[in-house]
């Protein structure tokens, strides 16, 4: 996506953010929106968005599609990665050629595994507030493409704009408040994390297929995914409501 296309398009996406943005909003839905935008304007292969937890450790709270070994590239990195890398230092780590041994020197496993999973080339873009660095956004990419400057300045914008939704206002001036946000982002995502397995066994399908079922329906009815997650994990809600997904096909994508 080229010249004003991209532009146009750019416009449209941060219009839709804005939008969102409204009290009470689902910020693990938002951000998988947003994880999906990535790949669309930058032109990679997958974007997945960590955020540091409590104990300073990196956790997977979006991503741009819920593959099992895309999420698993993606927590691989709580200990060793760019994310890592680009958490503790602020700075981006940008057009990592996965293919060369000595450009992921320090994280082998990670490196290893993103070549098995088909990836050559990855970039790690600080979440920040102010002068804090809260998580990265992490991008994938199957074929060795440099991404340009402008490709990484608007990763940073969108990175920039994954840390005002998790955060909900620009500045926050309490750390503990900024905290409870943090947390409260994470335990939203473990909750979906939970309800994914429970519907995949309960309805004999990937785990990919029932979140995109489990994730439609919320959005129909107009439900936070972690609301109707607790409700589900609780008992309280019927999942017989929710409309079982058709079969998985092989070699299906999900957005």
């Amino acid at each position: 996506m080229i010249g004003m296309a991209r532009e146009r398009r750019l416009a449209e996406i941060f219009v839709e953010i804005a939008d969102s943005l409204v009290e009470d909003f689902d910020v693990i839905d938002l951000l998988h929106r947003l994880c999906a935008r990535c790949v669309e304007l930058l032109d990679v292969s997958a974007a997945g968005i960590l955020l540091v937890d409590a104990h300073g450790e990196l956790q997977v709270i979006a991503a741009s599609d819920e593959h099992t070994r895309l999420l698993e590239l993606f927590a691989l990195q709580h200990d060793q990665g760019p994310c890592v890398e680009c958490y503790h230092t602020g700075v981006a780590r940008t057009n990592i050629d996965l293919t060369r041994p000595q450009a992921s020197v320090g994280w082998p496993r990670f490196a290893l595994q993103a070549r098995e999973t088909g990836y050559v080339a990855t970039h790690a873009i600080p979440l920040r507030l102010r002068n804090r660095v809260v998580g990265a956004l992490n991008l994938f990419q199957t074929t060795p493409h440099h991404l340009a400057d402008d490709d990484i300045a608007l990763a940073q914008a969108l990175a920039d704009v994954a840390t005002i939704t998790i955060l909900q206002q620009r500045t926050l001036e309490r750390s503990h408040v900024e905290n409870s946000q943090l947390e409260n982002a994470l335990t939203s995502r473990v909750l979906v994390e939970q309800v994914k397995g429970v519907l995949a066994e309960r309805w004999d399908t990937s785990v990919d297929n029932a979140f995109d079922t489990f994730r439609s329906y919320a959005r129909a009815h107009h439900l936070r995914l972690s609301d109707l997650a607790v409700q589900i994990i609780a008992g309280d809600f019927d999942t017989a409501a929710i409309p079982a997904p058709a079969p998985d096909r092989p070699g299906a994508q999900h957005d």
